[in-house]
């Protein structure tokens, strides 16, 4: 019997991608034949993991993990919605998110090297991320993730699985959690107006400012008076404010009850909302629109140069 060194596991996992408790099966049954080996593989896993490495994900899920006042919230991405209904790809993701609550990992690769084994993959989350990608035939990852252990308490709420909220907060549970619901529902930026990131104000203005700037064109086409530049300037501003009043959390009317504003149902229960925290699962990632068309042209035309 051949022994099995940690740099043929390496070189097989180099070649094929596959987990490496996976490689090491394959070499012991190939008695360390590195050809055999490989082409076991590719007769279990075939490929897909090497394959499908390079896809975009831009569906996936969220899932949260909270013990005590200690959480985390993470963002697992796969590339179809028929995945994130799989029993083992949402099983992954839920054990990512009690493995950040629980370690404190500082990044995906960190995560990844963390000890965890599931669907007879393993021994890292690592490995079973990539032994779900060879068995279910997508690329899933995990994008993004945050744990939570300031000392405040901790509320969540998931709208399926494609939106999570975590709420850090002091006084009344309830309220908490209808704040998370509520941030789900309305997808606030910042807690107050004054903690919204500048270059989206700048953004508003410039929007404001073109705005206004169309307006008086239009008006000089059709011979009517032009606002003065105090007046545009007083236009341009109160747009501002009131992008600043709609995006921010404290000011915006409360889902449950529009007559009071998030701020004044969080004073009347006591409870005071210290941050939130927002996933919207593939929210910023472009997603590969195929043009069906082109590509059956293009197999006819590569056919007939081949013909």
């Amino acid at each position: 019997m051949v022994a099995i060194t940690a740099s043929m596991v390496a070189e097989l996992r180099g070649k094929t991608d596959a987990p490496m408790m996976e490689c090491k099966k394959a070499l012991t049954e190939a008695n360390g034949d590195m050809a055999k080996a490989e082409e076991l593989l590719r007769v279990k896993l075939g490929s897909k993991a090497g394959k499908a490495a390079a896809r975009i994900t831009a569906e996936g899920v969220v899932a949260t993990s909270v013990n005590g006042i200690v959480g985390s919230m993470i963002e697992v991405n796969c590339e179809t919605d028929f995945v994130t209904k799989n029993d083992s790809f949402l099983a992954l993701a839920n054990a990512a998110a009690s493995l950040v609550a629980e370690h404190n990992p500082a990044d995906a690769a960190t995560l990844g090297s963390l000890p965890y084994s599931q669907d007879g993959f393993g021994p890292t989350l690592e490995d079973v991320r990539k032994g779900l990608i060879g068995k279910i035939g997508e690329n899933m990852s995990f994008r993004r993730f945050k744990r939570f252990a300031n000392g405040a308490k901790l509320a969540t709420y998931l709208h399926g699985t494609r939106i999570g909220v975590v709420v850090e907060f002091d006084g009344d549970e309830t309220a908490a959690k209808d704040v998370a619901m509520h941030v789900a529902a309305m997808k606030p930026v910042a807690l107050s107006s004054g903690d919204v990131p500048a270059e989206l104000v700048e953004k508003e203005r410039s929007v404001a400012a073109a705005k206004a700037a169309e307006d008086a064109t239009v008006a000089t086409a059709a011979g009517k008076p032009v606002q003065s530049a105090e007046i545009v300037a007083k236009r341009i501003e109160g747009g501002v404010q009131k992008y600043l009043k709609e995006v921010s959390l404290f000011n915006q009317p409360f889902v449950k009850n529009d007559k009071q504003t998030v701020e004044q149902m969080l004073k009347a229960s006591g409870t005071t909302v210290k941050a939130f925290t927002l996933y919207v699962v593939g929210e910023g990632i472009e997603k590969k629109v195929d043009d069906f068309a082109a590509e059956v042209a293009a197999q006819v035309a590569a056919a007939k140069q081949s013909s």
